[in-house]
């Protein structure tokens, strides 16, 4: 696993032959995306792509959560200083893009909480698997700033405009199941069969014909890739409300547990 000591943040094993398993993990935080973790998990997909031995990748979450988001530490970070401003900007394009054009299939695991970042992995993802408990949520209006991580270039595409509109626009939280029946995610299984269904799929993928695999993704992908403006809008979108008073409140409101109060 040398290739991959550049990525500290991220925990990354081989369950399988060809498979790469790469895990959410922030203790205490429900797997919340640190500053470090966040440019490491918009990076590692050209790594991915680069290595011969990997042919499929599963991702998952620590401890039964997928994961909870942004660190609200990072995003303080981000609405009171341009170069981090800047900087997760370009991480935060580079990881819809990087995972959009990594050629391998992804399998993504989720349970419990998934927002934020490791959301737009999960979404992203060729193959979504959610349980029932999953918490499937955009939080970004709550937050004071536009949806604009991964939102406005996939969950129209899933789930239709009308529904992508009414989670995104109220942040309004979806279960696994709900997730399945709208299209949102590929499939919705019982929580003590999450893992083994996610590493038999990949496996599957992993024994697949590579060349076939990655010709279809990359042509189905061009939906994805069509929609590119519409996403590079948002997140600009996104990272000019970073910069306005309703951010600052957003993240107080959550550490109460409170609505927020916008002007």
């Amino acid at each position: 696993m040398e290739t991959y000591d550049a990525f500290p943040s991220l925990e990354l094993d081989r369950p399988a032959e060809h498979v790469l398993r790469l895990t959410l993990r922030a203790p205490g935080k429900l797997n919340a995306v640190s500053g470090a973790m966040h440019g490491e998990l918009a990076a590692v997909w050209k790594t991915i792509a680069d290595d011969d031995e990997t042919r499929a990748v599963v991702v998952r979450g620590a401890d039964g959560a997928f994961s909870a988001g942004g660190d609200l530490d990072l995003v303080l970070e981000i609405a009171n200083d341009f170069e981090t401003r800047a900087r997760v900007f370009r991480e935060a394009r580079d990881l819809v893009y990087n995972v959009i054009d990594c050629p391998k299939p992804i399998v993504s695991a989720m349970a419990g909480p998934a927002v934020g970042a490791g959301l737009a992995v999960g979404l992203l993802a060729d193959v979504s698997i959610a349980t029932p408990s999953t918490r499937i949520v955009d939080g970004h209006t709550k937050l004071g700033v536009a949806a604009g991580d991964h939102a406005a270039i996939v969950w129209p595409l899933l789930c239709g405009l009308a529904k992508a509109k009414y989670h995104l626009v109220l942040c309004e939280p979806l279960d696994g199941v709900e997730a399945e029946r709208i299209g949102l995610v590929s499939l919705c299984v019982p929580e003590e069969e999450l893992e083994e269904r996610a590493l038999a799929i990949a496996t599957r993928l992993a024994e697949g014909s590579q060349a076939a695999l990655r010709h279809t993704k990359l042509a189905l992908n061009n939906w994805l890739r069509a929609a590119g403006p519409t996403f590079d809008a948002s997140l600009a979108l996104e990272f000019l409300d970073m910069t306005g008073p309703d951010v600052h409140e957003g993240v107080a409101a959550v550490r109460e547990k409170r609505p927020p109060k916008f002007g």
